[in-house]
């Protein structure tokens, strides 16, 4: 007997590391110790008109028990009868006629960097919502835009107090400010404007002065503008060029009590958008030390209503630990908890969408200007990602312009030549606009698609005038990428737009945008309501590698729920996005949306 289980665990244990040479997982060996099973002391029921579970064996149900923030069992009140029988529960029965969804996943959203940017004075140019009181209207044009930064800078009683401003979007005020152009707010205050894309920031010349006395240092950098006279002309253009302010001006702009703020709104309009688990995709932008400590405290914090799955930017992390960058992230896996998850790696190929930064192919720019692409080519790239390829680490790239997303696709390809791969789940991130040719590669080549609604159902009628009108309909491609097989989800990329999964959903499905009235954008992509659904539930967990936890509702998982006053699914889809969030559940633990309404510190 005990030569035979000790040949059963020999395979257990080969088994294991098969799996973790043809899967290249680095959690292979959850095979080898399955988790301890523990006696529900309390239990508690919740009875809804309906639960949608997101599980295709047993999709609808009518009521869910929970003990000690897990699922127990799902089914109707007589089905959870082996367990209700032999425990002490407590029927809920306060959302008897609403709906239960699981609780709603955005797989790429910044809730410090948004918090930051969406706190700061706003000059966005579509209405921006708060969590707390009412939406900033927006301003329409460039002249107001440079009045309403004039009002905030007249209401600053400290002349010499940075003022930082959010929003700008270049492709509605068909501008990109310089140093002279924010020298019309002021000539005396350091002026910061973040543009709508988070990747662009632009400076006055007190604020070039007092930051940048030395403009040498960081002339070569790419993105950072210059004038023909070699001066500085206030513009640090994409993903290389903006984190220098951070670098030098980030102590000024963004003191402890502004960042716990910033936490506390990404928390709040999430929660009221029914979301129970979001992400940090660029994780160490501002200082690992510090972020890891802010991290900790905010989901340990029962202020606080998200679970977090921190995915560190490869950048800071090579800058700081050089070749030992795979193994501090590896290590930093290790501080993971129920609330808090460090997995993967993240990466930025080619710029921003918002801005037409990002690199895009013939025909190009309708007005002949070129994007921003970080690697020379897709080989140096693919050089640049083998480390964490080999190690196992799932791969996220911010990838948006169609020459952009080839250059992925091939760099993805070199890996694969290079060490296969099956259950790598590569996710191009955003993947503003792809040809279909780049869809049918990422399937042979078993990527994700993580992708951003807005582009069309915000931007679409502003970037006609940039791209034309096909390629400014297309983006968001779900129904090719599903015909084709691969797995999609949704996401807010907050600040980029604000989280909604609700509104994410009904724009697949309607193909329509937000202020383009009854026009459609590429109505041959549109989906249907319930696999709209799965993107902001189960699929978008399994692109974050969490579907054994969040995503559906089922035994063992987490007990994570969205409370919704109709089913999307079942209301006219062009009501999709109107239907009400009532509250979230957060293992087990209700939160209405009411409790969200103040801002309170955490």
């Amino acid at each position: 007997m005990k030569a035979k289980t000790l040949n059963i665990l020999s395979k257990r244990i080969l088994f294991a590391s098969l799996a973790a040479a043809l899967l290249g997982s680095a959690n292979a060996t959850e095979f080898l110790d399955p988790p301890a099973v523990a006696t529900p002391k309390n239990i508690t029921v919740y009875v809804a008109k309906k639960v949608v579970t997101m599980d295709p064996s047993n999709p609808v149900a009518t009521a869910v028990a929970v003990s000690d923030g897990k699922i127990l069992s799902v089914g109707s009140l007589d089905d959870l009868k082996p367990w209700t029988d032999k425990y002490p529960t407590q029927i809920n029965r306060q959302f008897a006629d609403k709906v239960i969804y699981p609780g709603f996943v955005d797989p790429h959203e910044h809730p410090l960097l948004g918090g930051l940017t969406s706190t700061s004075y706003p000059i966005t140019y579509f209405p921006l919502p708060s969590p707390w009181g009412k939406p900033f209207p927006g301003v329409k044009d460039l002249s107001a835009a440079i009045a309403k930064l004039r009002e905030y800078s007249a209401g600053i009683s400290n002349p010499n107090e940075p003022l930082l401003a959010w929003g700008y979007d270049i492709v509605a005020m068909k501008k990109i400010p310089n140093r002279q152009l924010l020298d019309e707010v002021s000539t005396t205050r350091p002026v910061f404007v973040w543009d709508s894309s988070e990747h662009n920031i632009f400076l006055n010349s007190a604020a070039l002065k007092k930051y940048f006395p030395n403009p040498d240092e960081v002339k070569k950098v790419i993105g950072v503008g210059v004038d023909p006279d070699g001066s500085l002309n206030g513009q640090f253009l994409g993903a290389s060029a903006s984190p220098l302010i951070i670098k030098y001006a980030g102590k000024d702009l963004f003191s402890l009590e502004k960042v716990a703020k910033a936490l506390m709104y990404s928390n709040d309009i999430a929660q009221q958008a029914g979301i129970t688990t979001t992400s940090e995709l660029t994780f160490g932008m501002f200082d690992i030390e510090a972020e890891k400590k802010l991290m900790q405290k905010f989901t340990s914090s029962d202020l606080t209503s998200l679970r977090i799955e921190a995915i560190p930017y490869s950048v800071p992390f090579v800058d700081k630990y050089g070749d030992q960058a795979v193994a501090q992230v590896q290590e930093l896996q290790k501080l993971s908890t129920d609330r808090l998850f460090y997995k993967g790696i993240k990466f930025i190929n080619d710029d921003a969408f918002l801005a037409n930064t990002m690199k895009v192919n013939n025909p190009g720019y309708i007005d002949g200007h070129q994007g921003i692409m970080f690697y020379p080519t897709y080989q140096d790239f693919a050089k640049t990602l083998k480390p964490w390829w080999d190690a196992g680490f799932q791969i996220h790239v911010h990838s948006n312009g169609n020459e952009g997303n080839v250059e992925v696709a091939n760099a993805l390809q070199v890996l694969q030549d290079q060490k296969p791969r099956f259950d790598h789940r590569f996710t191009f991130e955003h993947l503003g606009m792809p040809s279909t040719s780049v869809v049918r590669k990422m399937k042979v080549l078993g990527a994700i698609a993580s992708v951003n609604p807005s582009y069309f159902y915000d931007r679409a009628g502003l970037q006609v005038e940039t791209v034309g009108s096909d390629r400014a309909s297309y983006p968001t491609r779900v129904g090719q990428l599903l015909r084709e097989g691969v797995p999609v989800t949704l996401h807010s990329d907050t600040p980029v737009t604000p989280p909604s999964p609700l509104t994410q959903a009904w724009s697949v499905v309607t193909r329509q945008g937000l202020y383009t009235g009854n026009k459609k954008w590429a109505p041959a992509e549109a989906i249907t309501p319930e696999q709209a659904m799965k993107m902001v539930t189960i699929d978008a967990a399994y692109a974050l590698g969490l579907e054994s936890k969040v995503g559906s509702i089922e035994p063992g998982k987490f007990a994570d729920f969205t409370v919704l006053a109709a089913d999307p699914v079942t209301v006219p889809k062009e009501k999709i996005k109107d239907v009400p969030v009532i509250g979230t559940v957060l293992g087990g633990r209700y939160i209405p949306v009411s409790e969200t309404k103040q801002p309170r510190p955490f």
